[in-house]
């Protein structure tokens, strides 16, 4: 159970397109495309899209299938099942929130990149033992903020960061001059209720603004 350089290249390969990750939740695979389309024209090709609805495989099957241009990944991942179901749906890459065992081993041993999720030294100290050399942290605000991913630098030079949960376009570049953190995650580039209401102008400006953010 390592992580292997072929795909850990190839995560970083992903993470480098865009300073943030839109982390999206549909509940209908036609939302999906119109917001997928709408964030892409806003300049940001990478997306999240969490395993949180029975929708979310079709969801993340329409965008696949129908736009062009964007990698997606697959989220939320908290059983080996879905990690094979996110597979076989088309994702480009996984994520999880934390590190389960049985999590870990089918992320791990999976074709595709997978982003598995920390929140302790611990944690992160294990993934390292591993081979890995990007996590998400996750929840980001509550687990320490920027202080935290700071603090890590020096005692994990190699690992690297995708800071999810709590994070907006408030406190978005404070991670993203850390020299730690790939990209962040967050929602508020496609808010709930713009997506509800159709607002798709609204959420490609929103990507612009993000895709203007500038990592380290």
């Amino acid at each position: 159970m390592s992580f292997t350089l072929a795909k850990t290249e190839r995560l970083a390969a992903i993470l480098s397109r865009c300073p943030v990750l839109p982390v999206l939740t549909f509940s209908t695979p036609k939302a999906a495309v119109e917001a997928a389309k709408a964030l892409r024209d806003g300049g940001l090709m990478v997306l999240e899209i969490t395993m949180r609805t029975p929708q979310a495989l079709d969801a993340l099957r329409a965008v696949v299938d129908e736009v062009e241009g964007v990698t997606v990944g697959a989220g939320t991942l908290l059983e080996p099942e879905q990690v094979q179901a996110a597979i076989a749906a088309g994702a480009d890459f996984l994520v999880s929130p934390g590190t389960s065992s049985r999590v870990l081993a089918a992320g791990s041993e999976a074709p595709i990149p997978y982003l598995p999720g920390v929140s302790t030294v611990s944690e992160a100290m294990q993934l390292a033992e591993r081979g890995a050399t990007f996590a998400k942290f996750f929840p980001a605000g509550p687990a320490g903020g920027p202080a935290f991913l700071k603090a890590l630098i020096a005692p994990l030079p190699d690992l690297h960061f995708v800071p999810t949960g709590g994070v907006d376009a408030s406190n978005a570049q404070s991670y993203l001059s850390l020299s730690n953190v790939a990209c962040v995650g967050g929602s508020w580039v496609a808010p709930q209720d713009a997506v509800e209401a159709g607002d798709w102008s609204r959420v490609s400006s929103l990507a612009r603004e993000a895709a203007a953010l500038k990592a380290r």
